[in-house]
């Protein structure tokens, strides 16, 4: 199917989801009354010992109100459902179609649709399969980048998901836990931007193949 230009611009929706998440968690990091793990009466948030987790709880630390929350869960819900656009249409980076793209989608959707009810409870259990399914999606996508040359997006992701297990085993191991907040954050930022390189990635190649089709 050829795709009109309206039509190609729409797969740069989960971009423009990626702005909207980090205004969104901007206004409520500015917004939190404060306190965390390590210091319950700390005012506002704080990069060095906040997570970004605290913005979506009910309360703070100290048993507070969280103002915040509003605004941190419809960050969560922009992005979520952001990301699940990107991975929906992220097989159709790929020329040759296989099983493994097929895992890919479905463990990656979960994951996000998981991801979801952060808020709700059960933050570490809900963590840790949206973990679980999030690794499996992420592997079978490095597969398929590697196999079709896409070696800048590779390396890049083998670096999210190296940080990303550097953040799981502080997290349950409590070794280095005081520097878990900044490593988080860096985490985090870097799967933004490496999924703002996919979706730029799989526009161009969107748009070279319609072209292609005139």
């Amino acid at each position: 199917m050829v795709r009109t230009p309206k039509t190609q611009a729409l797969v740069l929706a989960p971009l423009l989801g990626i702005g909207l998440f980090l205004f969104f968690y901007g206004l409520a990091a500015l917004t939190y009354p404060g306190g965390s793990n390590f210091d319950a009466n700390q005012l506002g948030f704080d990069m060095k010992s906040n997570y970004l987790c605290d913005l979506l709880d009910t309360n703070t630390p100290n048993g507070l109100p969280n103002p915040a929350r509003s605004y941190a869960r419809l960050s969560l819900l922009v992005l979520c459902s952001s990301l699940i656009l990107l991975w929906y249409d992220l097989p159709k980076l790929f020329k040759l179609k296989s099983i493994n793209l097929s895992i890919m989608r479905t463990t990656s959707i979960l994951s996000l649709g998981l991801t979801l009810f952060l808020a709700a409870g059960n933050h570490d259990v809900i963590l840790r399969i949206a973990g679980l399914l999030g690794v499996m999606a992420l592997i079978s996508l490095f597969i398929e980048l590697f196999k079709a040359r896409y070696y800048a997006l590779f390396v890049f992701g083998i670096w999210c998901l190296l940080i990303f297990v550097l953040n799981y085993l502080i997290y349950e191991t409590g070794f280095s836990i005081v520097a878990l907040p900044i490593i988080q954050k860096i985490t985090f930022l870097s799967f933004l931007l490496w999924f703002a390189f996919l979706n730029i990635t799989l526009f161009r190649v969107i748009k070279r193949r319609s072209n292609d089709w005139k």
